[in-house]
């Protein structure tokens, strides 16, 4: 295997997705990655759980990446792109997690919040997402419900739903404030947010410090999964429609990212000669645009080999 190039080193220890080209200029293969620093220099390892790539690797001439804000927008960076064009050396689409959406109902009669695979558009609902994962996302609703008991807060409560909302402290709490609550954490607003998960920490602590090691290790994955779906994430939406492309460049290197119904669909960068640096984004794209310019023309003056 080849010395690992100084490419590697350039990546930072950030999410993201990455891609490797060859001499011709071909996508070989599109992968993500909480670090991208370790995983892609990890291909110039042993490939111990990945020895068909091992032939690829010999014809890799070029190093891209694009970091990410989070390990759930590179998720969703790595899938849309897969969906729009499956490189050779990628066997499947990329991750196995399931679209689903976060539904909340407040009605007074009968609040609830769950997971649902569809939006289904109906008065007063509101669906949150999309986020990749069932499993993950059923625990992010497990935990805010927790949190929100939304619903054992209707006036058709039984006694033990009473009882039950008492001891999560939602008993004296109305559905409108409780459905609020929730729709702050959901939509990341920083102080919700900081909220939801202390008191889910404080939860765990207690179970913890009861040796009551499950329910502590359950929590744990409440708060892993509701900050999975709070993190930041642009590259999918449900809400934004409109068909729009987003460019950044630096050097000699322009950055194009071309997002079709809400998705990034399309990345491409090529040699582009301008007399200064620029961005060209929708709104929440500069920041995102600005550094991963910056990154590929530095990426783009260390070749591999």
């Amino acid at each position: 295997m080849p010395a690992r190039p100084a490419a590697v080193a350039v990546l930072p220890a950030a999410p993201g997705v990455y891609r490797f080209r060859d001499g011709a200029g071909r996508v070989l293969y599109v992968g993500r990655a909480v670090d991208l620093r370790r995983r892609v220099g990890s291909y110039w390892g042993d490939l111990r759980d990945r020895r068909h790539l091992r032939r690829m690797m010999t014809g890799v001439a070029r190093i891209e990446a694009l970091v990410c804000d989070s390990a759930h927008e590179a998720a969703w960076a790595e899938r849309n792109l897969h969906e729009r064009s499956l490189p050779p050396w990628n066997r499947v689409t990329g991750g196995l997690e399931v679209p689903v959406g976060i539904r909340l109902d407040p009605s007074p009669d009968a609040p609830r919040l769950d997971v649902v695979g569809e939006h289904r558009p109906a008065p007063g609902v509101r669906v949150f997402g999309p986020y990749l994962g069932r499993g993950r996302v059923r625990l992010a609703v497990s935990g805010l419900n927790r949190v929100y008991p939304l619903a054992h807060a209707g006036p058709g409560r039984t006694a033990g739903e009473r009882e039950l909302a008492r001891a999560r402290g939602g008993q004296d709490t109305s559905v409108p404030r409780l459905a609020a609550a929730v729709t702050s954490v959901l939509d990341r607003e920083p102080g919700a947010v900081a909220a939801a998960l202390a008191a889910l920490t404080a939860r765990r602590d207690a179970a913890a410090e009861a040796q009551a090691y499950e329910a502590a290790a359950r929590l744990q994955e409440e708060i892993e999964a509701v900050e999975w779906v709070v993190a930041p994430q642009r590259v999918a939406t449900s809400g934004a429609r409109a068909d729009q492309d987003a460019t950044g460049w630096t050097g000699d290197v322009l950055v194009r990212l071309r997002i079709r119904g809400g998705r990034l669909r399309i990345w491409e960068q090529e040699t582009c000669t301008r007399s200064s640096p620029g961005i060209r984004a929708p709104a929440g794209w500069t920041p995102f645009l600005r550094r991963n310019a910056e990154l590929a023309a530095r990426l783009a003056a260390l070749p591999v080999g």
